[in-house]
């Protein structure tokens, strides 16, 4: 299948690349290369005209929005929380452009302006990476598909805690929401804005 992604309709949407998230140890790819190669993605991006949506998670200060069920496992995230912890990382290169959505669970979408913000802008294809491939990006591209999104995977700008985790997403989740391909892939395949016919 020949990927082509028109700026006009895409969106680049980069899930908690931030300072408290990238710190931990990450699997099939170190999160210094998530973010590399999500930050090559998101300049692309910006020079054609493409929507760039840079995603992190952050709590208010009595903590009363983190959600706190009762699990078999523990959570991923407890405990006080520093003040840079959900400072989007420098590397992204965050620009006026962009949009920040601030989430406050795994996925991106519930309670926040993303889909609304979308829609305006026209985008209907989603590109998307970041940290951790099963649980923040898995939530909000379910959330996307429901949506009727077109979503596209890049694969070696996520990862995950665990490679069996990632690679399940990957081989048995992503496939049916949508199609999964890499940096060199995504970038080979985006197609500037059409500029307007002269009058």
């Amino acid at each position: 299948m020949t990927l082509a992604l028109d700026a006009q309709h895409t969106a680049l949407v980069l899930i908690d690349l931030q300072r408290g998230i990238v710190s931990r140890d990450t699997t099939p790819h170190t999160s210094s290369d998530v973010v590399a190669r999500g930050a090559k993605l998101a300049r692309r991006f910006r020079e054609i005209g493409a929507t760039v949506v840079l995603v992190h998670v952050a709590y208010s200060a009595d903590d009363g929005d983190r959600l706190k069920p009762m699990t078999d496992a523990p959570p991923a995230i407890s405990g006080p929380l520093p003040p840079d912890w959900s400072e989007l990382v420098p590397k992204l290169e965050q620009a006026p452009s962009d949009i920040i959505v601030t989430k406050r669970q795994w996925g991106a979408f519930y309670g926040t302006q993303l889909d609304l913000q979308l829609r305006r802008r026209g985008v209907r294809t989603i590109v998307i990476g970041g940290i951790a491939t099963n649980f923040g990006v898995e939530s909000t591209a379910r959330d996307a598909w429901e949506r009727n999104y077109q979503m596209v995977f890049v694969e070696d700008a996520m990862a995950g805690i665990s490679e069996e985790a990632h690679h399940f997403a990957i081989t048995n989740i992503f496939p049916r929401l949508g199609i999964v391909r890499s940096t060199e892939e995504i970038l080979g395949a985006l197609r500037p804005k059409a500029r307007a016919g002269k009058r």
